[in-house]
């Protein structure tokens, strides 16, 4: 998943943007609004968080700018503003979620995790598909009651693939998702990423569209 990460902290910043990382998403830091607008017009993003208070300006006309022009791109409000008001101007401007600074990163996680479900369609963190139980918002895989031991980079793909259960994930997609552990991506990279995944929870789990990417498997 890439997210935009709209905020000017010097330390709020870089700590949310390295724990995005560590989730295993790739993240977009701005300071300004000027900047968030050159983002969103440059680049399709997953999610964005939008912090409402900016050098240049408040963030809610920049949200109503974003809904008004037809870009559902989910966002989650982060900002020190806590008043009723303030969280009731912000979803009622097209926030998903609005969360009150100071927070602690592991709630950002399952913020993020929960708003990015419910666009790909699956609310539910816990996933059945075959013999494979699924905590997407504890990073676990049982095969047949069993814990599969996967890599970040593993469950890193596996997530990306499990979030669009009926599209076919590009290699382009996946090198974006591998590129945020620092690591580079050689022509055959990916290929031992899945295969090693397959060995692991199966080989029917995750197929093969040739010349196009991967897909989740029917059950």
């Amino acid at each position: 998943m890439r997210v935009l990460l709209v905020e000017d902290d010097l330390v709020l910043g870089p700590a949310v943007a390295d724990q995005i990382m560590a989730d295993g998403h790739s993240v977009d830091r701005v300071t300004t609004l000027d900047e968030a607008q050159s983002a969103v017009m440059a680049f399709p993003f997953d999610l964005i968080l939008l912090d409402l208070l900016l050098p240049d300006g408040r963030g809610i006309p920049f949200l109503k700018s974003l809904r008004s022009r037809g870009d559902a791109t989910p966002v989650i409000i982060i900002t020190a503003l806590d008043q009723v008001s303030d969280r009731i101007a912000g979803l009622q401007s097209g926030a998903d979620d609005y969360l009150v600074k100071p927070f602690d990163l592991s709630e950002l996680s399952a913020r993020i995790g929960s708003v990015s479900r419910r666009y790909a369609g699956n609310p539910n963190p816990l996933i059945t598909h075959g013999d494979l139980d699924i905590d997407i918002a504890g990073r676990t895989v049982l095969k047949s009651g069993v814990k599969v031991a996967l890599t970040n980079r593993e469950w890193a793909i596996f997530e990306a693939i499990l979030q669009r259960p009926n599209q076919v994930v590009g290699k382009g997609q996946i090198e974006e998702v591998l590129s945020n552990f620092d690591t580079s991506v050689g022509p055959n990279t990916i290929e031992v990423h899945i295969s090693h995944l397959r060995k692991k929870i199966g080989k029917e789990v995750i197929l093969t569209e040739r010349g196009l990417g991967y897909r989740l498997g029917q059950p």
